[in-house]
Order: structure tokens, then C-alpha cells, then sequence
């Protein structure tokens, strides 16, 4: 299909980009669908905790009731309000978060109408008690009149919760079944391009090694003193060219030994031709094992100084004697950054503009042989004789190969097959990293996710373990974060969020890892610092957040404050961080019950 090696070369690397961006949108589609069956989960663990807030704040109201009209203590009658009033409010709340499930929600509604029947009953005797009739109000009760109510309530809610439970299960098995279909992706995908790889090379060597044994052996019998000739369907333009230019050559020969006069000086010709020609072919067969090597490894690096360091070692083997750099295009500040340098060349830290280099303004090489021979790059020196050659992916600019001096004709090929072998690898170097972020980061507010933050503790304890040196881990969230959902709608809550995340991004240290653990809660890790420590910094993150003023659609949303807990991790506790969180933790809901926006110490040892 490819009569030349380098278009064959070319296809092998387009072959592997595709390979590798089906990859990536397999895990991401995958990634995705995971997300929204753990949301899914959660929502049913949040529908299943407010039912039973709600039956319980009922019950509560029950007991008030009857504590009022038994011990004639004002105090239950408050409690019983309080209870009816959460009640109704964690009832309104499920209400809400059935409406993706109309069966759920109708059983929800028919609660909700049962309940409100039972709270009538329940306020009878307690009016009675309030207007002073204990004895009426006792017999009330006495006569289990709304007992029936309270069961029908039970028994419903009952059959609610274990639907919920059963809707719970089913989406937790869906993502578990997803969390198991991605890795086999990427395991099977990274496999099959690992083998796509490792068999093209295979052929590309085979294509070259076979025409090349056919030519020694044509030269090995050529000097044994037989007619010998090489087959020209070698399988490649290049070696077909050779194996012509070869049979014409031993043509020749032949007519100048029937030449008895001149066979000795033909022969001579001939024999240095040879050698030449079988130099030239054991030098390009040795370059292109050289760059199916180097390709190999750019493919594998997975970090920008292990890429540095193959470029370094194998371009001053392609092009040797040849001083230069490699500048790699960074997207968000649309400049060429420096990425390595080799032969003593002094590259520009700071980088250039992609205007700034002819070859990428005019999308091919772009060289000056000499001062005044042709336009000088703005990044390069005036007096300079340089070569610029553009790498280029799908007609987006990847970066550029600058080459201090100039490339012999000979050196072409490998230039080319040199570029195109970067190029490629540069894309799958931006794919993996991009693919890496979005596995570790949260898409609202850019912090680590949970994933990230659960793999940073353990390892982080275990540092901590070994070194003996202190860790705190911090949780905290938004006070009365339901307000602004309710009040202003989700994507006010969502602003919130971005806007406190920025602010305890831009105020922890740089060596602290913050993360959205979930819904309006985040996480900080503080490595080498004790709670004590920690608390002065966090009382400077508390008051910024308190000063925050967020407006969303042109109206401000309100003051914002958040509750933290902060706690340290002793030897005492286990190493996966569960004890480290539930500590933390408790000094969170140790803020709640204080009254919120403050700061408090865990001395919980798990």
C-alpha cells in the first residue's frame, strides 16, 4: 500500500495517535458514567437519611407532647415544636428529592399527608395542656386515639426505605460494574497499542533487513565472481532505487570486463560504488533502528524530564555535530517553551511566540544558510546559520526542532522520520497528562477529588510513619450551604463553591493538598504541621472567607462562613486514614454544635 519506508513510518505513527485518542475517550466516556452512578448512590443514601430524620423528628414530637402534658413542663411543649417543624422540613426535603422517581415520590406525598394528619393529632392534647386541662388532655392520650396513624406512618415509611435500599443497591452494582469496565479498557487498550507498536516496528525492521540481505548476497556472489543481479520488487521505493542502480551498475561491469583493456580500472569504479552505496544503506538501516528506538522510548516516558533526557541522549545520535533544542507549544500561554537542549546550546528559558518562528508561520522547514541569505527568526541571532523545523499534529502547532548549523541533503531523512517521531510523541505526552488531571480533579472547582485525596493521605501517613514527622488533616464545609440552593437556586450553590474553593486554594500553602471530599464539604492534608499550627491558619482562611461576598445573576447571595475541624495523626491510629478522617470529623461536628463558623481541635484517638 506505502511504496516508501517513510510513508509507512508516517502511517504507523497516525496509526498509533488514533489508537491512542479512541483510548482516552473510552476512559473518559467511562470515567463520566461512574460519576453519575456514585451521585446516583449518594442521592439515594441522602433520601434514605432525611425519611428517617423525618420519622424520628416525629417520634420526638411524641415524646414532647407527652412530657408536657405529664410533667406540665414548658420546655417539652417547645421541643414538640421544634420536632414538628424539622419534621416537616426533612419530609418537604425528600419530597424534593424524589421528583426523579414518581413512584417515590407519590409514597412520599402520601407520608407527608399522614404525617400532617398525626401532627394535628399530636397538637390536640398539648393545646388541652396549654389551656390548662391536664386531665382532659391525659385521657386523651390515654385513649391511643392516633396510634393507628402513627403505625400507618411507620409501615409506609418502612416500604419507602426499603425501595430506596433496593434502588440504592442496584446503582451501586451499576457502578461497581463500571469501575470494573474502565480498568479492562485500559488495561486491554494499553496492551493492544503496546503490541500495535511493537508490531509495526517488527515490520518496518523486516521491510528494510530483507532487501538488505538480498544486496549482500548479490554482493558476496558479484565478488565470488558470479553473474548476480537484485530482484527490484524489493517492497519500498528506496531499496527498489538501490537494487537498480546496482543491476545497472553490474551491467556495466560486465561490458567493462569483456573490455580487456580498461577491466581493471571498471572493476575499481565499480567495487568503490559498491561500497559506498552498502555503506550508505548499513548507515540508514542502523538510523532507522536507531529512531524506532527512540520512538519506543518517547512513547513510554511518562514525565516531561524523562522525555528531556531521551531527546538529549538520541537526537545527538541522528543528527551528529548538530547543537540544538526542542521548544514544545504551551496552549494556555501560547508560547514555545523549552523543553530540552543538547550540543552546548544556550536555549531561551523563557521561551518565544509561535509568531516568532518562520517555520511556523509558514507550516514547513525553514533555514538560513547564511547571514542575509533568507529572513532571520525573531528568536534566533541575526549572524547565525540555523535550521527550524515545525511539528506539527492534524494542522495544530506542537512545537519546533531548532537546529543550530546546517543539514546536509543526506541528513534529510533522518530529520524528517526524526520530527515526526517527536511530534508524535509530544501529542501522546499532552494526552496522558490531560487524561491524568481529569482523573484527579474535580470539574466544578478544580480541586483534588476524593480519589486523589484518599491516595495523598495513605501516602502521606506512611511518610509520616517512617519520618516521624507530623500530619494534620483538615475537613470543613459550608455553613447553611442549603440556603443558597433553595434560596437562589443550584447554580448559586455552585458559585459558592467555586469562590471558597479559590479562597482556601490561594491560602493554604503550596505544600498542602485541598480537595472537595463532597457536595459542600473539602479536605486539606497539611503535611509537617501539628493541629496547633494549623489552627492559625485556618482561623486566616475562616475570617476570608467570612468577608467573601458572593453575587450571582447581580444579586449578592449572602454572607458565607464554613465550620472546620482540624486533627493530627498519632501512631495509634490506622494507616489507610480512616481514623485520621473520623477525627477530623468529629472536631467538624464539634464546630456544628458550637454554632457553626469556628474552628475546632479534634482530641478524638481512633
Amino acid at each position: 500500500m506505502f511504496a516508501s519506508l517513510a510513508a509507512r513510518i508516517a502511517a504507523s505513527g497516525l496509526i498509533v495517535v488514533f489508537a491512542l485518542a479512541s483510548l482516552a475517550g473510552l476512559l473518559a466516556d467511562a470515567s463520566y458514567r461512574t460519576s453519575d452512578s456514585f451521585r446516583w448512590v449518594i442521592h439515594s443514601a441522602e433520601v434514605i437519611e432525611t425519611t428517617e430524620e423525618a420519622l424520628d423528628d416525629l417520634r420526638e414530637a411524641e415524646s414532647g407532647q407527652r412530657g408536657f402534658v405529664l410533667t406540665h413542663n414548658p420546655a417539652y411543649a417547645r421541643s414538640f415544636s421544634r420536632s414538628i417543624a424539622d419534621a416537616r422540613r426533612n419530609i418537604d426535603h425528600v419530597v424534593t428529592l424524589t421528583r426523579d422517581n414518581p413512584l417515590q415520590k407519590a409514597r412520599t406525598l402520601k407520608i407527608a399527608s399522614l404525617m400532617k394528619q398525626r401532627v394535628v393529632s399530636l397538637r390536640q392534647p398539648l393545646d388541652m395542656g396549654l389551656a390548662g386541662d391536664f386531665a382532659g388532655a391525659t385521657a386523651f392520650i390515654a385513649s391511643g386515639r392516633g396510634r393507628e396513624l402513627m403505625d400507618a406512618i411507620t409501615v409506609r415509611i418502612d416500604a419507602f426505605l426499603e425501595a430506596e435500599r433496593y434502588l440504592q443497591t442496584m446503582r451501586g452494582e451499576a457502578t461497581e460494574w463500571r469501575l470494573l469496565w474502565g480498568k479492562r479498557v485500559a488495561l486491554i487498550g494499553a496492551s493492544a497499542l503496546a503490541l500495535m507498536l511493537l508490531f509495526g516496528i517488527a515490520l518496518l525492521i523486516r521491510s528494510i533487513r530483507r532487501p538488505l540481505d538480498e544486496v549482500m548476497r548479490a554482493m558476496t556472489d558479484l565478488g565470488g565472481g558470479e553473474r548476480a543481479r537484485v530482484d527490484t520488487a524489493t517492497g519500498s521505493r528506496e531499496f527498489t532505487r538501490l537494487a537498480q542502480g546496482y543491476n545497472a551498475m553490474a551491467d556495466r561491469l560486465e561490458v567493462a570486463i569483456a573490455d580487456q583493456a580498461t577491466s581493471e580500472q571498471m572493476l575499481q569504479i565499480a567495487n568503490a560504488d559498491l561500497r559506498r552505496n552498502s555503506e550508505a544503506l548499513r548507515e540508514r538501516g542502523g538510523m532507522i533502528e536507531l529512531l524506532g528506538g527512540m520512538a519506543h522510548r518517547m512513547q513510554a516516558a511518562r514525565t516531561d524530564d524523562e522525555l528531556a533526557q531521551i531527546i538529549r541522549v538520541f537526537v545527538p545520535l541522528v543528527l551528529p555535530g548538530i547543537a540544538g533544542a526542542l521548544y514544545a507549544h504551551n496552549n494556555s500561554r501560547n508560547l514555545l517553551v523549552p523543553i530540552a537542549g543538547w550540543g552546548g546550546l544556550a536555549i531561551r528559558s523563557d521561551g518565544f511566540a509561535p509568531d516568532q518562528c518562520w517555520a511556523l508561520r509558514r507550516g514547513q522547514s525553514h533555514y538560513v544558510t547564511s547571514p542575509g541569505a533568507d529572513i532571520v527568526c525573531a528568536h534566533a541571532s541575526p549572524d547565525e546559520t540555523y535550521h527550524c523545523e515545525p511539528l506539527l499534529a492534524g494542522g495544530e502547532v506542537i512545537g519546533v526542532l531548532y537546529l543550530q548549523g546546517l543539514i546536509e541533503a543526506e541528513s534529510r531523512f533522518q530529520l524528517t522520520v526524526l520530527s515526526e517521531n517527536i511530534a508524535s510523541a509530544l501529542v501522546n505526552h499532552r494526552l496522558q497528562r490531560s487524561l491524568r488531571e481529569q482523573t484527579i480533579r474535580d470539574p466544578l472547582t478544580g480541586l483534588f477529588n476524593r480519589r486523589y485525596m484518599e491516595e495523598a493521605l495513605t501516602l502521606e501517613i506512611a511518610r509520616a510513619a517512617r519520618s516521624d514527622a507530623p500530619l494534620s488533616l483538615v475537613m470543613c464545609d459550608v455553613d447553611h450551604f442549603k440556603r443558597f440552593n433553595d434560596e437562589f437556586g443550584h447554580d448559586a450553590g455552585d458559585v459558592v463553591l467555586q469562590a471558597v474553593a479559590a479562597e482556601m486554594r490561594s491560602r493554604f500553602r503550596e505544600g498542602d493538598v485541598v480537595c472537595r471530599f463532597g457536595g459542600e464539604e473539602f479536605t486539606v492534608i497539611a503535611p509537617g504541621t501539628t493541629a496547633e499550627a494549623l489552627m492559625k491558619r485556618v482561623e486566616i482562611v475562616r475570617n476570608a472567607i467570612s468577608e467573601l461576598n458572593v453575587r450571582h445573576n447581580g444579586r449578592t447571595l449572602g454572607p458565607t462562613s464554613m465550620s472546620f475541624g482540624i486533627a493530627t495523626w498519632t501512631q495509634a491510629m490506622a494507616r489507610d486514614g480512616v481514623g485520621l478522617i473520623q477525627a477530623a470529623d468529629a472536631g467538624l461536628y464539634q464546630s456544628k454544635r458550637d454554632g457553626r463558623n469556628r474552628a475546632t481541635i479534634s482530641r478524638l484517638a481512633a
